[in-house]
Parts: structure tokens; C-alpha cells; sequence
């Protein structure tokens, strides 16, 4: 059945004369701009499983509308302007007649009959060429195991008069769980078949949203027969069964489709309470290149979204539950960022091999300041993702044992650097010393992120717990790194503790620019000697950008044994009581790249698994697709809060706990173990 009707068109907020195709064999209602073009690829398509067609008034009183209203996709609101009322009920009736047959026909789990020779038919025989089923033997990272294609067996009446419906829904989950990693593991961008086939999109969308549903029909019965004990979504909390990155696809159609894609949400998935298993890092793979994201596209595009968010908030206000605007975000969490702190591995591993308190603390100095400009590449200022609670990241670096310290103009490798004993060469194979990192967010509302440093054969490791609070100030933003990180050099006895400095980003109506400004010290109780550093803020009229000063002293005399001037991402000037000085530019310094489990490997709370699809849309440019992921992601996490406030349940931290008012690794180093715990 074809025939002209009206559509109300997105791009131009109107309704539009299109031509309507309907396939009653395959279920699809296709439309093309004119009749003349239907042998082209067609505008749009729907198809018509799950669907309610329906008559109702429109705001013209002798006019009438035909809606498709589905549970996985927004409403989709027709009229036709045939003046006929006859041909408008047949419209009505085959809808209905044709939506009503393949929903039947989708739920009682046949195949189609009759199948015409379109893109679908050849999708689902390319798919399944591409992708044959795997054997029951067959052990395949994060997919969940099939099981017979059978029903439950039916058992005796229970004291639970829904339990067969239970197993039903849970074997159904497991199917779709199947069917949603195998898209998963598709390519984004592949032929004849990728992971953003429309097709194989509103297949996700429409196996989601009947789960849903089920799961919604489920939860009123009990309700009503006073048993609502029991939460469908609670019996699948202990099942891994959907990639909380991945449950929603909402994919920009490439022909302007009227059936872009958003699954409905699925069910809830809470961070296991079991620890996860020692971290694999033979799987780790050399990330090609260091984070690098200077670009802030579309400013003058969004500047209504941000004067709209400025109307809202008052001076000093605390902005820690404001959800800011998704295209000032960085492609990486802020767990990721810490990670990318240690940016010279090299220069942190020869701390503990000098040979006294002096140069030790003057060698952490050095570190420190030369830590950030990695991190905090780029003049525009961008904000990494806010880590879900329970959210981890994992990498580490191979660092040379003989490498030279490229880093200054005049300095020198240690000597004790090279002289490396057959038990300190457990710690590394082919002349390398490996350095681990495990990070993890453990707490919401504060958000607090705890991460870890750890070198068994160096024996030093580091411990940190921040808690970002993010505030307003007029034109400009700041963010407060509360916390302490302290760093142990277990064979000297020595403990390093100092902050982080605030960040702040200003003029955010045009171009916003960083800065970090704050006062730190770093003290070590044992030795005595200790260090006050500050970043400056560029003044109102003049001054320089990234200014940094430092003052390094030894206790009881107060002698200052070196000052520090500069700036903290270009040059560096230190002038040593002697009279002598050392300049470090720390652009010429390499840094070292991080290693990182493929996220085919990685588990469903590992950053870059479950900010993938954040990720992937930033990188195209695609900020209203990042902006939904986004919004499932936060949403997720809510209702993980709500869960765990009303059971009473604490959350379950995974690698850290709480040590008095900060979080502390669970199996921190000791001296003498030269295998880790990473």
C-alpha cells in the first residue's frame, strides 16, 4: 500500500507532503520525498513490530492523524491530507492489521514466511555469515554463555505464583545480552555490516525495549496481588548482562531517517560486590600516542547553553550536582587524567635510587613540577567525564633500566640507576622496570577518586584520595583538588606528602582558557626537608600565564638549598644554594606512554569501556549522541544510589578503603616484596 502523506519534518519544524510506502510482508513503512524517487534508497523507514497505529483528533477540527507510537522510539505522528475519510481508515486498518501480524509473530519467536529481497533480508544472511554461532566450548571474553533454546521446564506451584514468568524474562534477558554483543564486537564503520547498521540498530533497540516492558508488566501483577516483593531488575543485578556504555544507540541516520535509534533503558547494573580478579597486564597494548585534545568546535553554536546555565547559578555556588553541557568534555575520565600525571616514569623511578635526603627530595621537586603540562595539554580548557561511582582504570609503563634523563641540560642518570641487582631484576623482563597505577571512583556525593602508583622493584609506591569540588565564579570556573597524596620510599623509610593544585577555567562565554593556581607543600616527616610551592593566577591587567615559584628548605636552619622560578608547561629555572643553576624545558622531555588492555578486554566499569560510545561520538563531532550516552550513564548511576539508600547497603569499593578521613590501597606494598600486588 503508498500513498502521499504529511510528516512533520525535525529540520524544518513543519509538516512536509512525503510519499509512504508499506510493505505488509516485511512490516516496513518506507518514505521517499516524491514518488518518483521510491526506486532510490529511501528518507526514512520504521518498522512496524511493536507499534500501536491510532486515530486521533488533530487541531483542525475536520482533519485526523495517524500515530505509531512505540516503547522504544519517540512518537511518530502522521496526517493525511486525503479528504477522503474511507482511503483514511484503510491507512488505519492495514497499519494496525500489518503492526498487530508482526508482533505476534515477533514475540512468538517465528521466522517470516515471505521475505522480499531488500537490504534486510541480505543484512541478516551477511550477519550471520559474518558472525556464525560459536561453540558451547568456546571461551569469548565478556559474552554471556547460551544456553539451550528451551523454555523452563514447568514446576510445581510455588509460594511465588510469578516464578515461571521470572525464569522466562531471565533466559529472554540472556538471549538479548547475546544478541547486544555481538553487535558490540561488530566494527563502527565496516562493509557489507557495522556496529551502526540501522537494521541491526532497531533490532537492539526493539529486543531492549520488549524486555523492558515485560519487566514493567511483570512488577504491576505483583503489585496488584500484593506480592511486590520481589524487583525483576534485582534478579539480574548479579548477571554482568548489558554493557552500561552500551545501552543506548542513538546514531545520526545517514539519510536523514526518520528512525533514529534510542533503546529504551535497560535493566539496572550495579558494580559487583565481589572484588575484581588481579588485573591481566600481559594484555596491555602501548597506547599510540598521548592524549592530546586542544579543539573546542561550535563555542558561538552552544553559547545559549551557556548563558542558560549561567542564569541558573549564583556566585560561590557549589557546582558538584550541576550537569554541565557535553562539548566541553575531554575524551577521557578524570581517573584517566591522574594516570596521565605520570608523565615522566623515568624521572619518578630514579627518586629512591640517589644517594641521600638532599637530592632525593630536590629529584621529587623536579618530578612534581614537571608532572602537569602532560595532563593539562593545550590552552582551552576542557573537563575530563566525572567517573561513575566504582568506575576503575588500570595501565602501566615499561621503562628502560638504562635510559638517559633527556629531561635537562646538565643533569645526569645516577649511577645507582644502572647498577640493578638480579633480585631487583624480578620486577622487570628485558632490561625494564615496570610501574603499575589502579585507580577507582569510591564515592558519588562527595565524589571522591582514590588511585595508586606502585614500583616493587624500586620499593616505592604512591597513594592518593581526591575529592574534586567544582565552584562558580562569575566568568570563570574552579575546581578544588582536596586530598592528599603520599609517596613511600619503603627502603629509606621516607614518606612524601603533599596536594594537587586547583584548576580554573576562564572566560567561559568565548574560548575558555586554563590555569591552575593554589599554594602547596610537600614535606617529608622523616628527613626533615620540606617545599612550598605556588602556581600563580594570571592578574586581571598584565602579568604572564602559568607562573610557578618554589622554595625548597631544610628544617631547623631554614637554609632555602634551592628556589624555583617559571613556568609550570614550559621552562623551568632552579637555582641551588651553591650559586648553581639548572634550567628544564619540560616540552624537550619525552614522555613516557601508558599501557592499556585492549576495551574488548577491559571490564564493563573500566573507563574507556564504559565511556566508549562518549568517546567515539566526541571524536566524530556528534555531541547530541555523546549527550544521551551520557545522560543513561549519570541516570544509571542514580539509580544505583536510590538502590543502595534503600536497602541500606554501603557501596562496595573494589581496591581502596576508607582510612580515616581519606581511602587507602587494600594490599599497599611492603618492603621487601618484590612481585607487587598489581
Amino acid at each position: 500500500m503508498e500513498g502521499l502523506l504529511n510528516k512533520y519534518t525535525n529540520v524544518m519544524k513543519g509538516w512536509q507532503y512525503r510519499w509512504f510506502v508499506m510493505d505488509a510482508d516485511s512490516g516496513m513503512l518506507e518514505y521517499f520525498e516524491k514518488e518518483e524517487h521510491k526506486k532510490q534508497r529511501p528518507r526514512g523507514y520504521v518498522h512496524l513490530a511493536m507499534r500501536t497505529p491510532r486515530l486521533s483528533p488533530s487541531v483542525l477540527p475536520m482533519e485526523k492523524s495517524i500515530g505509531l507510537k512505540a516503547s522504544s522510539t519517540r512518537h511518530r505522528y502522521l496526517t493525511e491530507r486525503s479528504s477522503s475519510t474511507k482511503e483514511r481508515q484503510l491507512w488505519i486498518d492495514k497499519l494496525r492489521t500489518t503492526a498487530e501480524f508482526h508482533t505476534n509473530h515477533m514475540t512468538s519467536g517465528g521466522q517470516q514466511s515471505v521475505r522480499r529481497e531488500s537490504r534486510s533480508s541480505s543484512l541478516l544472511k551477511t550477519l550471520t555469515d559474518v558472525a556464525p554461532p560459536k561453540k558451547k566450548t568456546e571461551v569469548v571474553p565478556h559474552e554471556v554463555p547460551v544456553k539451550s533454546h528451551k523454555a523452563p521446564a514447568p514446576r510445581p506451584h510455588t509460594l511465588d505464583p510469578f516464578r515461571e514468568v521470572k525464569e522466562y524474562i531471565s533466559e529472554a534477558n540472556e538471549y538479548a545480552v547475546h544478541l547486544v554483543d555481538k553487535i558490540e564486537s561488530l566494527p563502527m564503520s565496516a562493509e557489507p555490516i557495522g556496529g551502526l547498521d540501522k537494521d541491526l540498530l532497531l533490532l537492539k533497540a526493539t529486543s531492549t525495549a520488549t524486555l523492558s516492558s515485560l519487566g514493567q508488566c511483570l512488577r504491576m501483577l505483583q503489585h496488584q496481588q500484593g506480592g511486590a516483593s520481589y524487583d525483576w531488575h534485582e534478579s539480574l543485578t548479579s548477571q554482568r548482562h548489558v554493557s552500561i556504555g552500551g545501552s543506548v544507540e542513538d546514531h545520526p541516520s545517514r539519510n536523514g531517517s526518520f528512525s533514529s535509534v534510542t533503546s529504551a533503558p535497560g535493566p539496572i547494573v550495579f558494580p559487583e560486590e565481589k572484588p575484581e580478579g588481579p588485573i591481566n597486564h600481559t594484555d596491555e597494548e602501548e597506547d599510540e600516542k598521548g592524549y592530546t585534545d586542544d579543539d573546542l568546535e561550535g563555542v558561538e553554536e552552544h553559547k545559549t547553553i551557556i548563558l542558560h546555565l549561567l542564569s541558573q547559578l549564583k556566585l560561590g555556588m557549589d557546582l558538584t550536582k550541576v550537569v554541565l553541557p557535553t562539548f566541553i568534555l575531554e575524551r577521557r575520565s578524570l581517573l584517566e587524567m591522574f594516570a596521565d600525571c605520570m608523565a615522566h616514569p623515568d624521572m619518578f623511578l630514579k627518586i629512591p635510587d640517589l644517594p641521600d635526603p638532599e637530592s632525593r627530595m630536590l629529584a621529587v621537586i623536579e618530578w612534581y613540577l614537571t608532572s602537569f603540562h602532560a595532563a593539562r595539554q593545550g590552552s582551552v580548557a576542557k573537563k575530563p567525564y566525572n567517573p561513575i561511582i566504582g568506575e576503575t582504570f588500570h595501565c602501566s609503563w615499561k621503562v628502560p633500566k638504562k635510559s638517559k634523563n633527556t629531561s635537562t641540560n646538565n643533569s645526569n642518570v645516577d649511577s645507582a640507576e644502572n647498577d640493578v641487582s638480579p633480585q631487583q631484576q624480578s620486577g622487570g623482563t628485558d632490561g625494564e622496570t615496570k610501574l603499575f597505577f589502579c585507580a577507582e571512583q569510591v564515592s558519588h556525593h562527595p565524589p571522591i577518586s582514590a588511585f595508586y602508583f606502585e614500583c616493587p622493584e624500586k620499593q616505592m609506591s604512591m597513594n592518593a584520595s581526591i575529592y574534586t569540588k567544582s565552584r562558580f565564579y562569575g566568568m570563570s570556573i574552579g575546581v578544588n583538588l582536596i586530598g592528599k597524596v603520599c609517596l613511600r620510599l619503603l627502603e629509606h623509610g621516607e614518606e612524601y606528602v603533599f596536594g594537587l593544585p586547583s584548576a580554573y577555567a576562564r572566560s567561559i562565554l568565548t574560548v575558555p582558557w586554563a590555569e591552575m593556581g593554589d599554594k602547596i607543600s610537600i614535606t617529608c616527616a622523616k628527613t626533615g626537608y620540606s617545599a612550598a610551592i605556588t602556581f600563580h593566577t594570571k592578574p586581571f591587567y598584565g602579568g604572564k600565564l602559568h607562573r610557578v615559584s618554589a622554595e625548597v628548605k631544610r628544617e631547623g636552619s631554614g637554609e632555602v638549598i634551592c628556589r624555583v622560578q617559571g613556568e609550570w608547561n614550559s621552562l623551568l629555572e632552579f637555582t641551588y644554594a651553591d650559586g648553581t643553576k639548572k634550567v628544564i624545558d619540560v616540552k624537550d622531555i619525552p614522555i613516557g606512554k601508558k599501557r592499556v588492555r585492549p576495551v574488548k578486554l577491559q571490564g564493563d566499569f573500566e573507563s574507556r569501556r564504559l565511556w566508549q560510545h562518549v568517546t567515539n561520538a566526541l571524536k566524530v563531532g556528534d555531541i547530541n549522541t555523546a549527550s544521551e550516552h551520557k545522560r543513561v550513564l549519570e541516570e544509571r548511576q542514580r539509580e544505583g544510589e536510590r538502590h543502595r539508600k534503600e536497602s541500606g547497603t554501603p557501596f562496595p569499593s573494589k581496591f581502596f578503603h576508607k582510612e580515616d578521613e581519606g581511602w587507602s590501597y587494600n594490599n599497599l606494598l611492603k618492603k621487601g616484596d618484590t612481585k607487587g600486588t598489581l
